[in-house]
């Protein structure tokens, strides 16, 4: 069963270490998604299975969010420049889509690693 608070939390964590690395580009980042996955899989215990899959899951989420912030800024930025800002914002919605997948997976396994070592911590 999945330990929706152990997720967030890891989520959480991830997501404040996020903004802070950004002092790091990419480094700091990945600190981060590997700090939140191992907060994820700390809390959630259970053994190794259950620290990759909240490890997993709060890595998604934070991938899936900044995703999603990445295209709302784009079409924000598309609509000020007006109709052939929304063309353009538009054109490149399939490469930001592909941007938004792409960082998902790379948060998502980093996490789940991470949180297989906290389950092993807190075993």
């Amino acid at each position: 069963m999945t330990n929706w608070r152990a997720v967030f939390v890891g989520f959480v964590v991830a997501t404040v270490l996020g903004i802070v690395g950004l002092a790091l580009p990419g480094f700091g980042q990945i600190a981060a998604g590997l700090a939140g996955g191992f907060v994820a899989g700390y809390m959630a215990g259970g053994g190794l299975g259950s620290g990759f899959w909240h490890g997993l899951l709060a890595g998604s989420l934070g991938g899936i969010i900044g995703g999603l912030l990445v295209g709302v800024a784009v079409g924000v930025a598309g609509l000020a420049l007006g109709p052939v800002g929304g063309a353009v914002s538009g054109a490149a919605g399939i490469g930001i889509f592909a941007l938004a997948v792409a960082i998902s997976l790379v948060m998502a396994l980093e996490s789940a690693v991470a949180g297989v070592v906290g389950a092993a911590v807190s075993a």
